[in-house]
């Protein structure tokens, strides 16, 4: 009995010694804790490593059932129409026109259908060209507090929306070419995710400042080849942006970090949204070719050839690093 009792005070002595919700990963380099603004407003403090309880946040989201489809367009530019996949009695009685190009719209952390990077996007893209524009809410996985929880959605969410969207090619006889795929943030990785998944067809693939923390050395991340054409805007690089190179063309205005008007590490991190919805209609934001994004970032570029960041339109066979500077308030370019 009293070895019976003495095995007992050990185990439970070595209970009590163990983490009740012990640390699984650590995310890169960096503070653990840090404050963010949650979408009520107000600053949060934010758990960066991945705990035990972590991975039961990510294993009850469902990206299948939890995405949600909003589609506007010229006909509804301000409501939107829901899409669901599988059912085309309801997608016949929405405005998408498979004729149309179509523009699929991707938040990141803490957002969804109703932040910024939709409602300033939504319009600019109608108004720029008559489009099926489709924007993924999958604030279900996005939503969390805690950064890596969302980081690790990111994957499955991205899966879940190229399933979405080869359903809607397969029901309506679309073609990747007449897409074109933006995301920011942890959307900027997904939608590279999204295009690899669609066999890297997609005509066209913006990435707004794709996220650093937790992608340096994830396989997951952004890749040139994850569409005909894939282009990078990076305004906060290095910090919560990605600072490396990541597709075909990679734009780092104003050296990538710190943009005229800014006083803020999340306002850099948001201005690649105003810069794009600029360039759908104005076509203007002239890059100088840079030899590195070291170079990029410094300003130090005077290589021949020159490219426009953003637009409408694909430049499908252009490549390379580009230098631009911006207005610090509208209209952003110079040229």
């Amino acid at each position: 009995m009293a070895v019976y009792i003495g095995l007992l005070s050990l185990f439970l002595a070595a209970v009590a010694a163990f983490p009740s919700d012990p640390v699984l990963i650590k995310l890169d380099d960096g503070l653990r804790y840090q404050h963010v603004q949650g979408p009520d407003g107000k600053l949060h403090l934010s758990d960066s490593w991945m705990k035990a309880s972590d991975l039961e946040e990510v294993a009850r989201f469902n990206p299948d059932r939890q995405n949600v489809y909003h589609l506007f367009t010229r006909e509804n530019p301000s409501v939107s129409q829901p899409l669901l996949t599988g059912v085309e009695g309801l997608l016949g009685l929405t405005n998408y026109n498979p004729r149309r190009r179509t523009v699929v719209l991707v938040h990141g952390w803490l957002d969804n259908a109703a932040s910024d990077f939709n409602t300033v996007l939504v319009p600019a893209f109608l108004a720029a060209e008559d489009l099926n524009v489709i924007v993924v809410d999958w604030s279900a996985g996005a939503g969390s507090i805690n950064y890596f929880t969302a980081l690790a959605n990111t994957v499955p969410a991205g899966l879940s929306v190229s399933r979405f969207i080869a359903w809607l090619n397969q029901a309506t006889s679309a073609v990747p070419s007449m897409y074109h795929l933006v995301g920011h943030s942890l959307g900027g990785h997904m939608v590279g995710i999204i295009g690899r998944n669609l066999g890297g067809e997609v005509a066209y693939i913006t990435a707004l400042d794709p996220a650093g923390p937790g992608w340096i050395n994830n396989n997951d991340r952004f890749r040139p080849n994850d569409g005909a054409y894939t282009e990078v805007i990076h305004t906060n690089a290095g910090v919560l942006g990605f600072l490396a190179t990541l597709g075909h063309a990679d734009f780092y205005p104003n050296g990538g970090l710190g943009m005229p008007g800014c006083d803020s590490q999340e306002c850099d991190h948001l201005r690649g949204i105003f810069y794009l919805a600029e360039s759908l209609t104005s076509g203007g934001f002239n890059g100088r070719r840079c030899a590195s994004y070291l170079t990029a970032m410094t300003g130090n570029c005077f290589l021949w050839g020159n490219l426009r960041m953003g637009g409408l339109v694909p430049k499908t066979g252009s490549s390379g690093i580009f230098y631009l500077e911006t207005n610090a308030s509208p209209p952003f370019s110079r040229n």
